[in-house]
């Protein structure tokens, strides 16, 4: 199934997407193209705010802003996620889950990428717009959206939810 198919199907159903993907085995290169492609997508996405806080404040030019943008989200962040993703799992086996470390890692990674296109239309918005209210809304989806598909796929991940998975 297409990506793009896979990631408007998880809005409706967030678990049964997440599902899929783990029906799919524990495949630690589709994880790591997930979470690179999120980051690269959330990258372009801060291009249009990084030009126009160049053009209101010329002081730092565009090329450090955005290399300074590259380094953190396409090198630094996908480390943090997986040691976000490691955290989430620990706290899962505390509170009862039985799920394993790869289903913690892909749902956090599948939620990073499949919330992505909503990033892009932050991105715009904050390029074109600039900080306002459509900015706080559309940053507020993006936020909740996010939260809402990591803790679903979390609790598929981990088993929560499934009489056959519960002791």
């Amino acid at each position: 199934m297409a990506i793009t198919t896979e990631i408007l199907k998880t809005y409706r159903a967030p678990r049964a997407a997440l599902r899929r993907q783990l029906d799919g085995g524990p495949r630690e290169d589709r994880a790591l193209v997930y979470v690179f492609t999120a980051c690269l997508l959330v990258f372009l996405s801060t291009l249009p705010r990084l030009a126009r806080e160049t053009h209101l404040n010329p002081e730092i030019p565009l090329d450090a802003r955005i290399g300074g943008a590259l380094l953190g989200w396409v090198f630094i962040v996908p480390l943090a996620l997986y040691g976000i993703a490691a955290g989430s799992h620990l706290i899962a086996r505390l509170l009862g889950g039985r799920g394993s470390w790869f289903g913690a890692r892909l749902a956090l990674f599948w939620a990073f990428l499949a919330i992505s296109p909503l990033w892009l239309l932050h991105g715009l918005v904050a390029g074109f717009i600039g900080s306002g209210a459509t900015l706080t809304a559309v940053s507020s989806l993006v936020t909740f959206g996010f939260l809402y598909i990591w803790g679903a796929g979390l609790m598929e991940a981990e088993g929560h939810g499934h009489a056959e998975r519960q002791v």
